[in-house]
């Protein structure tokens, strides 16, 4: 593709906007009216709370089945995405841009005084911008970070479907497409099944809304996630039944650990004495888990992470590094948070968290300081 066709399969049109509106729209609606597990979010420090409303399963489901059917009907094309995905690339990022500046002057005039709302405001522009000013900013009573993650996340099921669907009609599905298609599909169905967990994370807790989370949400997770998908449409990949095997050990090994991990987590916020692995858990000065996983490694979740974004390119075989891009991306950055963790964890427990890390000094691969 030559500079002037790139240039113009990144330009947004009016069709690009819409569906991106329409996708918001979608979710906006059945986010307010579908039914879901309401779940109080984390006590913030004026000792209030939020609360989640978690229907995104049935909303992905039922989008998936709208589309399913308006496929057939022939009312939407099953590889509109796949056909403008640069294009809707652009326009997202644009979106993420334009809302993360409304994000930062709403924030710069708000006067609310709750932990949501409150502006945090260090006077660098750019700081400010990029991590955000408000925790908990909403638009019509949405939260906007958990709306955002959602759409992110649905969105990349979404382009890879999209993809999967122009690989099939255009004759190109191999093993290699069903693999990373199946990881990929399951680990996103089970985020949403498991979607209260989100509730406890960093980012939702303690992370400001602003370009990074916006930009990671909306542009990074879908569009980069998805680039394996991309790549298997253009090249083809013949794989042994060991590489199937082995492929299938590092996914059910990844989704094992940073499942069990992050279950572990968040029922121990819930219930404290909840027994981990059949046993009480072992606390440290009372706030600490140090059972289970997290007994093993102190961001064990980040290595479970890991694994499973390696099983999602190794289908990709190992001719290019292209589709290495996602593990290796989040390596440096779980790597770069594992830094950031650590630093609030010791100025948010002082001597507790401590005597957590003389008691398991791995931090995130076990047996490696």
């Amino acid at each position: 593709m030559d500079l002037n066709n790139l240039f113009i399969s990144l330009t947004p049109s009016w069709t690009s906007v819409s569906m991106l509106i329409g996708f918001f729209l979608y979710l906006a609606t059945v986010g307010s009216i579908l039914p879901g597990k309401l779940v109080p979010g984390a006590t913030l420090s004026d000792g209030t709370r939020l609360h989640y409303r978690c229907n995104g399963l049935l909303s992905l489901l039922l989008l998936v089945l709208l589309l399913g059917v308006g496929s057939q009907m022939n009312l939407v094309s099953p590889t509109a995405i796949a056909d403008r995905g640069l294009e809707l690339l652009s326009t997202t990022l644009i979106f993420s841009v334009l809302v993360t500046l409304m994000l930062y002057l709403v924030g710069l005039n708000s006067r609310a005084k709750s932990s949501s709302l409150k502006p945090h405001v260090s006077g660098n522009l750019i700081h400010d911008w990029w991590f955000g000013i408000q925790l908990n900013p909403e638009f019509m009573g949405i939260d906007l970070k958990f709306f955002f993650v959602r759409a992110g996340m649905m969105g990349w099921l979404l382009i890879n479907l999209s993809v999967l669907a122009k690989c099939v009609i255009e004759a190109k599905l191999s093993q290699s497409m069903i693999l990373y298609q199946l990881f990929c599909g399951l680990y996103i169905l089970d985020y949403f099944f498991y979607e209260e967990f989100m509730t406890s994370t960093w980012d939702i807790i303690a992370e400001r809304l602003g370009y990074m989370l916006v930009f990671g949400d909306l542009v990074f997770i879908p569009f980069t996630f998805s680039i394996q998908g991309w790549w298997l449409l253009s090249n083809e990949v013949e794989l042994t039944t060991a590489a199937i095997i082995a492929n299938c050990l590092v996914f059910l090994i990844g989704y094992s650990v940073f499942r069990g991990a992050n279950k572990q987590k968040h029922v121990f916020k819930k219930d404290p004495k909840a027994p981990i692995w059949g046993s009480p858990p072992k606390v440290i000065g009372g706030k600490l888990l140090a059972s289970g996983y997290w007994g093993i490694a102190r961001h064990c979740n980040y290595l479970g992470d890991l694994l499973l974004a390696s099983s999602f390119s190794l289908p990709c075989g190992i001719s290019s590094v292209v589709p290495y891009f996602y593990p290796i991306y989040l390596l440096i950055l779980l790597i770069w948070r594992e830094r950031r963790d650590e630093a609030r964890c010791a100025e948010k427990y002082k001597d507790v968290w401590a005597e957590y890390r003389k008691l398991v000094p791995y931090r995130i691969l076990p047996y490696v300081y």
